[in-house]
């Protein structure tokens, strides 16, 4: 069964929530964090400079026909291309990216962006393992964000079988069980401030809401039909 699209945008909008504290996220918010292996992030849903996805996303944005901000970009190229760590720490940069984030040109590359790198590849990741619900396949595109979703998924069929043999919903709440363990332990302090994540997708199967049927509210945010589309 596949998501429609009120479903699909739901499942994003609770990872714009994680990573912006915004439904339809912050297209132009740059974190940068003391000891985030991930370096400097940025946009809707936060794409790192250390994976190099900052790098493709960057380009992608210079590619495009009519951004604004193109020439104020295209020469950190080479640097974004190299994973330089100096670019966590220069405020032109930063503040380049702020401005481009208001470009609606930015905002719908970022749009494909997040879908070819994350969205599509977790649903399809969701579909081969039998996690067909919403609230699954969200699970699943919240730790490809996040990242580690192949260490904690084979963790947990490990321990607690396949979403087969267990049953998809099942295996979906020791998934998250799984990964709040490994977050809350993890050597990685930062880690430790993100089991919110798994707290409120469990909260969300508690109440039996796997199809995120809406109006839902998580930290503080609530999802409307309404706020899924400007």
């Amino acid at each position: 069964m596949m998501l429609n699209d009120l479903q699909k945008r739901t499942a994003q909008a609770i990872v714009n929530i994680f990573e912006t504290g915004h439904v339809q996220g912050d297209y132009a918010s740059v974190t940068r964090l003391a000891g985030d292996s991930g370096g400097l992030t940025y946009g809707r849903s936060q794409t790192t400079r250390a994976s190099g996805n900052l790098h493709k996303l960057v380009d992608a944005y210079c590619a495009a026909p009519e951004a604004a901000r193109a020439a104020d970009l295209a020469p950190y190229l080479p640097k974004l291309a190299a994973r330089d760590d100096a670019l966590d720490t220069d405020d032109v940069f930063c503040a380049r990216l702020r401005e481009a984030g208001a470009d609606p040109v930015m905002r719908h590359v970022q749009d494909a962006f997040f879908d070819r790198l994350f969205w599509t590849p977790a649903s399809r990741e969701a579909a081969r393992l039998g996690l067909e619900e919403a609230l699954s396949v969200a699970t699943v595109y919240d730790s490809y964000i996040h990242g580690s979703w192949a260490r904690m998924r084979d963790r947990t069929i490990g321990a607690a079988g396949t979403p087969t043999s267990r049953g998809a919903r099942s295996w979906t709440q020791s998934y998250l069980h799984t990964r709040r363990a490994w977050l809350a332990g993890h050597a990685n302090r930062l880690l430790h401030r993100t089991v919110y994540r798994m707290d409120a997708l469990l909260a969300l199967a508690d109440e039996g809401n796997w199809a995120l049927d809406l109006p839902l509210t998580l930290r503080g945010q609530q999802i409307t039909p309404e706020k899924l589309w400007p």
